[in-house]
């Protein structure tokens, strides 16, 4: 009952939030060029740039699924990966079953989820009491797979996350797992298009676009981030300003070594009403991106200006 209820909570949001956000295109722009204290670069003024990219439908007839099979049996708790389904009304859902033969009530989720390379954030928190078993599902949202490009899903891997439920103290967590689809065949494009904000060691970040109609907030910064790198990294944003006013945007972005991800910087439509901004000319901020795990500073980065025309 309580999945139904938070179901039901997160489509009504999207509906308000969604109607709300509608006809703002002012900021509906592509970045002209970025400048930092080391290097200045332009965007070509090709087509390409602009064009809006297809939408991308996870269809009923591109179904890949998966084989059952055990992905976890350990500490007496048993997970087995049974199937994909695509009737959800959010989106995919991997299926699992959970077994709990242990004297502790658990709580399962996951960790570090991508989809063919490209992190995404699903839905998933399985409770097993002591001595009990559990069909549960993982929902992958249709909108972060749009958004990422991702029309087949070839591959899922994550980590899960056992912890005890009334201590909340961590039991284990697994290796990575890795699921295979039976789509063996498809190829995940990687649109990297747009202009470069951020390339140092390993890691790039690419500005995309700047797009308000489409957001529920306010505006949203579009970015593709690749961590090519050994460290699994959170990128943050520090000193941000807009039109020369600071503003606390809504952004950090996790990504695991050698995984790639879409996402967005959201500015605040209450920020931007406050400093009277209703077209957004030029951002200022600094990547701030630290170690994942040990929360130790990777760099902070220079400040980056993206002028828009």
């Amino acid at each position: 009952m309580k999945k139904v209820i938070a179901m039901l909570l997160v489509v009504l949001l999207v509906f308000v939030f969604t109607g709300c956000g509608e006809g703002n295109t002012t900021n509906d722009k592509s970045p002209a060029e970025v400048r930092t204290n080391s290097q200045k670069q332009k965007i070509e003024a090709t087509g390409d740039k602009d064009e809006e990219p297809s939408e991308s439908v996870v269809s009923s007839s591109n179904d890949a699924n998966i084989t059952e099979t055990v992905i976890f049996d350990t500490n007496d708790i048993k997970v087995t990966a049974k199937s994909i389904s695509y009737d959800g009304w959010l989106g995919p859902e991997l299926v699992l079953l959970i077994e709990n033969n242990s004297s502790q009530n658990i709580i399962v989720q996951t960790r570090n989820v991508s989809v063919n390379g490209l992190m995404i954030d699903p839905i998933f928190s399985a409770d097993v009491v002591a001595g009990k078993k559990t069909n549960d599902k993982m929902t992958i949202m249709s909108s972060e797979l749009e958004f990422a490009g991702i029309t087949t899903i070839k591959n899922i891997e994550f980590i899960l996350h056992i912890f005890n439920k009334e201590s909340w103290d961590k039991i284990i967590d697994s290796d990575v797992i890795v699921l295979t689809t039976d789509a063996t065949e498809y190829v995940q494009a990687y649109d990297d298009s747009g202009i470069v904000a951020y390339d140092e060691d390993g890691i790039k970040i690419v500005a995309k676009k700047l797009n308000s109609s489409d957001s529920i907030l306010g505006a949203d910064l579009y970015l593709y981030i690749e961590n090519n790198s050994k460290q699994d990294i959170t990128v943050q944003v520090r000193d941000v300003s807009v039109n020369g006013f600071m503003v606390d945007p809504v952004f950090s972005s996790k990504i695991v070594h050698d995984k790639k991800a879409f996402d967005r910087i959201t500015f605040l439509e209450s920020d931007l009403t406050d400093n009277g901004i209703t077209d957004i000319r030029e951002i200022e901020l600094r990547f701030h991106i630290f170690d994942t795990t040990s929360w130790e500073k990777i760099k902070n980065s220079d400040i980056v200006t993206i002028s828009f025309n």
